[in-house]
């Protein structure tokens, strides 16, 4: 039953996401769309709860769990993020707005957004991991099988850490390139 309650909130939040985008720029309504869009964390209370109703009748920790609480501390990690993109492409696409600028793909301001981007995926695993140990500590039976996933994100978040601190040790910078590029001309 989780897994379903999970597959529909999923669902849900793409759902709400695509109604609130299109009720803005289609319909026009902008306060109708904004209330749509500030459903959309509304889906994580929903997986959150159901995760709880369940272990508190008597379910195990098992991955189904550690499932919910990865999406839940994504949605807050990343959630907000995720509305500023789908705006800035549905402004474009759908209400004729300029199309969204592209990130730079290296120097300082690459570097910037790449460890704002691990930080976030810090939030995302704190929150994360720490519903997995609420919910192995709320089912008395403890928190190791809930904890599963959890060394496996581990290991994804330090390579994320090394992948993203990595840009602001890099060694060329666009003011470097634009150099060379001056001396060869």
């Amino acid at each position: 039953m989780l897994l379903a309650v999970i597959a529909g909130c999923e669902i849900g939040f793409w759902v709400l996401l695509a109604a609130g985008m299109a009720t803005r720029y289609l319909l026009k309504l902008p306060k109708a769309g904004l209330v749509l869009l500030a459903a959309v964390p509304l889906v994580d209370v929903v997986m959150l709860v159901a995760s709880i109703l369940d272990i508190h009748r008597g379910g195990e920790p098992a991955f189904k769990h550690s499932l919910a609480a990865i999406f839940i501390g994504v949605s807050v990690g990343f959630g907000h993020q995720t509305l500023k993109w789908a705006d800035k492409w549905a402004a474009h696409y759908l209400g004729g707005a300029p199309r969204p600028v592209k990130p730079p793909k290296k120097g300082p301001e690459r570097a910037r957004l790449e460890r704002a981007g691990w930080y976030r995926h810090l939030l995302s695993y704190v929150v994360g991991v720490g519903i997995m140990i609420g919910l192995g500590l709320l089912s008395g039976r403890g928190y190791d099988a809930a904890l599963g996933p959890a060394w496996t994100w581990t290991i994804v978040l330090v390579i994320d850490a090394i992948v993203s601190f990595s840009y602001s040790f890099g060694g060329d910078s666009d003011r470097d390139e634009a150099a060379r590029e001056k001396q060869s001309a």
